[in-house]
């Protein structure tokens, strides 16, 4: 399987390519990674050097792989973090290069606005972007609870409201929503909630709640639901697996008290889970 990933990358930590590329390779996947930004480390930290690219050197990259005659072979296209609108439709440009080469390729739209807490954290433009072209263009979008509000641009606290929302989305291109770190009315305290709505229906696995809210989390998610996705063509599946995955992964860098996701120390968690969810049916 390939997939290639166009997110942002840091030299320091695990967030955007730094840990969806990881996390993908470890399921054997072949990625190709281009980077909408360069870091240093995650400006969650207060300070970060490096820079972010414009939409030309996304467009030479994906040009240059096309000119090996990869894009035939890609199976789908993953984006994280936009830089800029302008970067945003070079992304949507790599999408329609490759659907034209494979046209059963699929694309994952990690939208990534802001978080609750910190709110939006991206440029401006960027939401914009992201819910008035890229999702018409997703087959797979992967939004947080507060990224789906925004997305529908209400909020949603009970399981009516969540269900308009995600049918708001299916609505406007994708066939597959994921919704990461979801709490509603019924979500007790010490959980957080996966969902998954596609073909199959929509689905919901409930994993134990840790006290820290770590950087990359998303990302990861995103890239192993989406490669799951790929892998087994079951939405539901890919859930368990991916939901499974990542709370190993965060258990693990909760219990050694660090910062960064323990990506590599933790790297059995992205194929043999510890701990297992099953999803419910909704």
């Amino acid at each position: 399987m390939n997939i290639l990933s166009i997110q942002s990358h840091v030299a320091y930590g695990h967030v955007g390519n730094s840990a969806a590329v990881f996390a993908l390779q470890r399921m054997g996947v072949e990625v190709w990674p281009v980077h909408t930004v360069q870091f240093s480390n995650h400006p969650g930290y207060g300070a970060f050097r490096g820079r972010t690219f414009d939409a030309k050197m996304i467009d030479d990259c994906v040009t240059g792989i096309a000119e090996r005659g990869a894009l035939a072979q890609c199976d789908g296209l993953i984006s994280g973090y936009v830089g800029a609108p302008e970067t945003g439709e070079a992304i949507l440009r790599a999408v329609k290069r490759m659907k034209k080469e494979n046209p059963g390729a699929l694309y994952c739209c990690d939208p990534v606005i802001g978080d609750a807490g910190p709110g939006v954290f991206v440029k401006q433009g960027v939401p914009e972007f992201l819910a008035n072209s890229a999702l018409a263009l997703a087959d797979v979008v992967t939004p947080n609870h507060f990224e789906l509000e925004w997305l529908t641009a209400k909020p949603i606290v009970g399981m009516k409201g969540f269900r308009e929302a995600v049918e708001a989305l299916h609505a406007r291109g994708p066939a597959i929503v994921l919704v990461t770190s979801a709490h509603l009315a019924d979500t007790p305290d010490n959980c957080v909630d996966l969902f998954v709505s596609s073909f199959e229906g929509m689905f919901r696995i409930r994993t134990p709640r840790l006290p820290e809210d770590f950087n990359g989390a998303g990302d990861a998610i995103a890239a192993l639901f989406f490669a799951q996705c790929l892998e087994t063509r079951s939405p539901m599946t890919a859930l368990e697996r991916a939901g499974a995955s990542i709370y190993g992964i965060l258990k693990r860098t909760h219990e050694e008290g660090s910062r960064e996701l323990l990506l590599v120390q933790a790297q059995d968690e992205i194929v043999a889970p510890t701990n297992l969810f099953v999803a419910e049916s909704l």
